[in-house]
């Protein structure tokens, strides 16, 4: 009789790395969640535009309804708000929903396609900064990947390739503006600066260095000798980069320590180590069985 331990190991190693999308899925949707309800998403430049005017219109939707009084009883507050519940009801969404349970994916996949439309919203506020709209792959394409691997399997060519492009997508986004190809964020100085409590010109050097790493590991991770180094860098560097935003902001002196206003940065970003450690531990045992 054929031992059953390998299929009883292989099943195992699967739940850990559907456990790691799902946990990126969550926390980046939870993280949107916040923004959603406590601050104020990046919808501006598209709902004030005469395209979504124009567009309301046609659904019958008069001016004084499009803006409403100010007491969040307009169609844009209506509609921003109902927003709100559908990623909340998303970040559920990435705790329940198992393999077969269609209708659950469909809202994931629904999900994906709001942080398309809030990726673009940002595009377009950053002045049609190509890299803007590139960097949120990873967050983009997060809950289409736990879906990817709860229909096909965690080890499927389509999940796989999937992960390898919010990869890429990811950190190059970052690395042109670390390396300055588009302007470099002021923010991205200002954490250097502060975290590292180095002056303008070491900053502006580490981030060139790191932006020409971001290079190097895109290109890594579609070589085989290397993609597993590849790998293990961008965990560390994703959940670094995203912890810099609240390690960078928080402070005792302020409300809550500042956690409101910065915890939900590095929660959201949660694609940038998640993805990178859903292929390190996939290669890692990959590459074993091959040696």
């Amino acid at each position: 009789m054929t031992d059953p331990e390998p299929d009883n190991l292989e099943t195992k190693r699967d739940r850990v790395l559907i456990a790691i999308l799902r946990l990126g899925a969550f926390l980046c949707l939870a993280g949107w969640s916040w923004v959603h309800f406590y601050w104020e998403a990046p919808y501006g430049v598209l709902v004030w535009s005469d395209a979504t005017y124009e567009l309301a219109e046609s659904l019958g939707v008069s001016w004084d309804e499009y803006v409403g009084t100010g007491a969040s009883d307009g169609w844009v507050q209506i509609w921003l708000s109902r927003i709100a519940w559908i990623y909340i009801a998303a970040t559920v969404l990435t705790l329940t929903v198992r393999k077969g349970a269609w209708l659950q994916m469909a809202g994931l996949v629904l999900a994906t396609g709001m942080l398309t439309i809030l990726s673009y919203a940002k595009y377009v506020s950053a002045q049609y900064q190509l890299p803007m709209f590139v960097e949120h792959g990873g967050q983009i394409l997060m809950p289409i990947l736990l879906v990817l691997a709860l229909t096909f399997g965690a080890r499927h060519r389509a999940t796989v390739i999937t992960a390898i492009v919010a990869f890429i997508m990811t950190f190059a986004g970052h690395g042109s503006y670390a390396l300055g190809l588009w302007p470099t964020p002021s923010t991205f100085y200002a954490m250097t600066s502060v975290i590292l409590g180095v002056e303008y010109e070491a900053a502006q050097i580490i981030l060139r260095i790191a932006g020409v790493l971001d290079f190097v590991i895109c290109v890594g991770i579609l070589i085989p000798a290397t993609r597993l180094a590849s790998a293990a860098y961008a965990v560390v560097w994703g959940f670094l980069t995203a912890i810099a935003r609240p390690v960078a902001g928080m402070s005792w002196s302020l409300y809550y320590w500042g956690a409101d206003q910065y915890l939900h940065e590095a929660v959201l970003r949660a694609p940038h180590w998640t993805i990178p450690l859903y292929l390190f531990l996939l290669w890692r045992k990959t590459d074993r069985e091959e040696e």
